[in-house]
């Protein structure tokens, strides 16, 4: 297990970091919002333990980020403030468990703990199809063994148009699904990712376009798309 610690508190941090590591768990540490989000979007961590009152973004606007990130990285709140409103606020954010200061560290260990096994049993499953991998919990994608770095736009329209299984997804639906509800509905933005994405995946092809419809994973031995330059 691999966890973050986004605290400002230099000592405790520490005192935290050596101590999970003493319980095989592995543990990074942030002092501040830009720091953690600069790790978070760097490395993969299993779960996000964050003191809401650390300068910079707070940890409510960090946990806020990890949520829409569609991750679904557990977040343990960690925190001086007691009171059960303080509490409330913090699940609604949508973190997953609450730790208040101070705390005994093998209460936080098996709470980690728990929070892992909730994580693994809910994990998506792996999607297999015309030779590709995609993992939507880890968010990586191979094709034929050969790991095939995504961006994230790129890896949510690989996402809808895999769980189709070879069926017809409109631009319409790509749209809807991959993007959020300010995107203009007549941007080009999905024709430009797909061209992108075929090129990413490589040869011989496996998106096709069904003129006038949508996209589609061809489940063939791969095909010319129509106009893979025009999407």
């Amino acid at each position: 297990m691999r966890v973050l610690i986004v605290e400002d508190e230099p000592y405790l941090a520490e005192a935290i970091r050596d101590g999970l590591r003493l319980e095989a768990i592995a543990a990074d540490m942030a002092a501040d919002g830009d720091s953690a989000l600069e790790l978070l979007s760097i490395n993969a961590y299993d779960i996000a333990v964050l003191d809401r009152d650390i300068p910079g973004p707070n940890g409510d606007e960090v946990a806020k980020q990890i949520i829409a990130s569609g991750s679904g990285m557990p977040i343990l709140m960690l925190t001086a403030a007691d009171r059960l409103d303080d509490k409330v606020t913090g699940f609604e954010l949508g973190a997953d468990d609450y730790l208040t200061k101070p705390f005994a560290l093998q209460e936080l260990v098996l709470r980690l703990r728990a929070l892992d096994r909730r994580r693994a049993y809910n994990r998506p499953p792996v999607h297999e199809i015309a030779g590709l991998r995609l993992d939507p919990f880890r968010r990586e994608v191979y094709r034929d063994e050969r790991y095939v770095a995504l961006t994230r736009k790129q890896f949510a329209v690989l996402e809808v148009l895999v769980a189709a299984e070879g069926g017809v997804v409109s631009a319409e639906e790509l749209l809807e699904r991959a993007w959020d509800e300010n995107a203009d509905p007549f941007t080009n933005a999905v024709r430009i990712t797909v061209s992108a994405l075929r090129k990413r995946l490589g040869e011989p092809w496996l998106i096709a376009t069904v003129s006038g419809v949508g996209y589609r994973i061809d489940t063939g031995p791969g095909i010319e798309p129509q106009g893979a330059d025009r999407g």
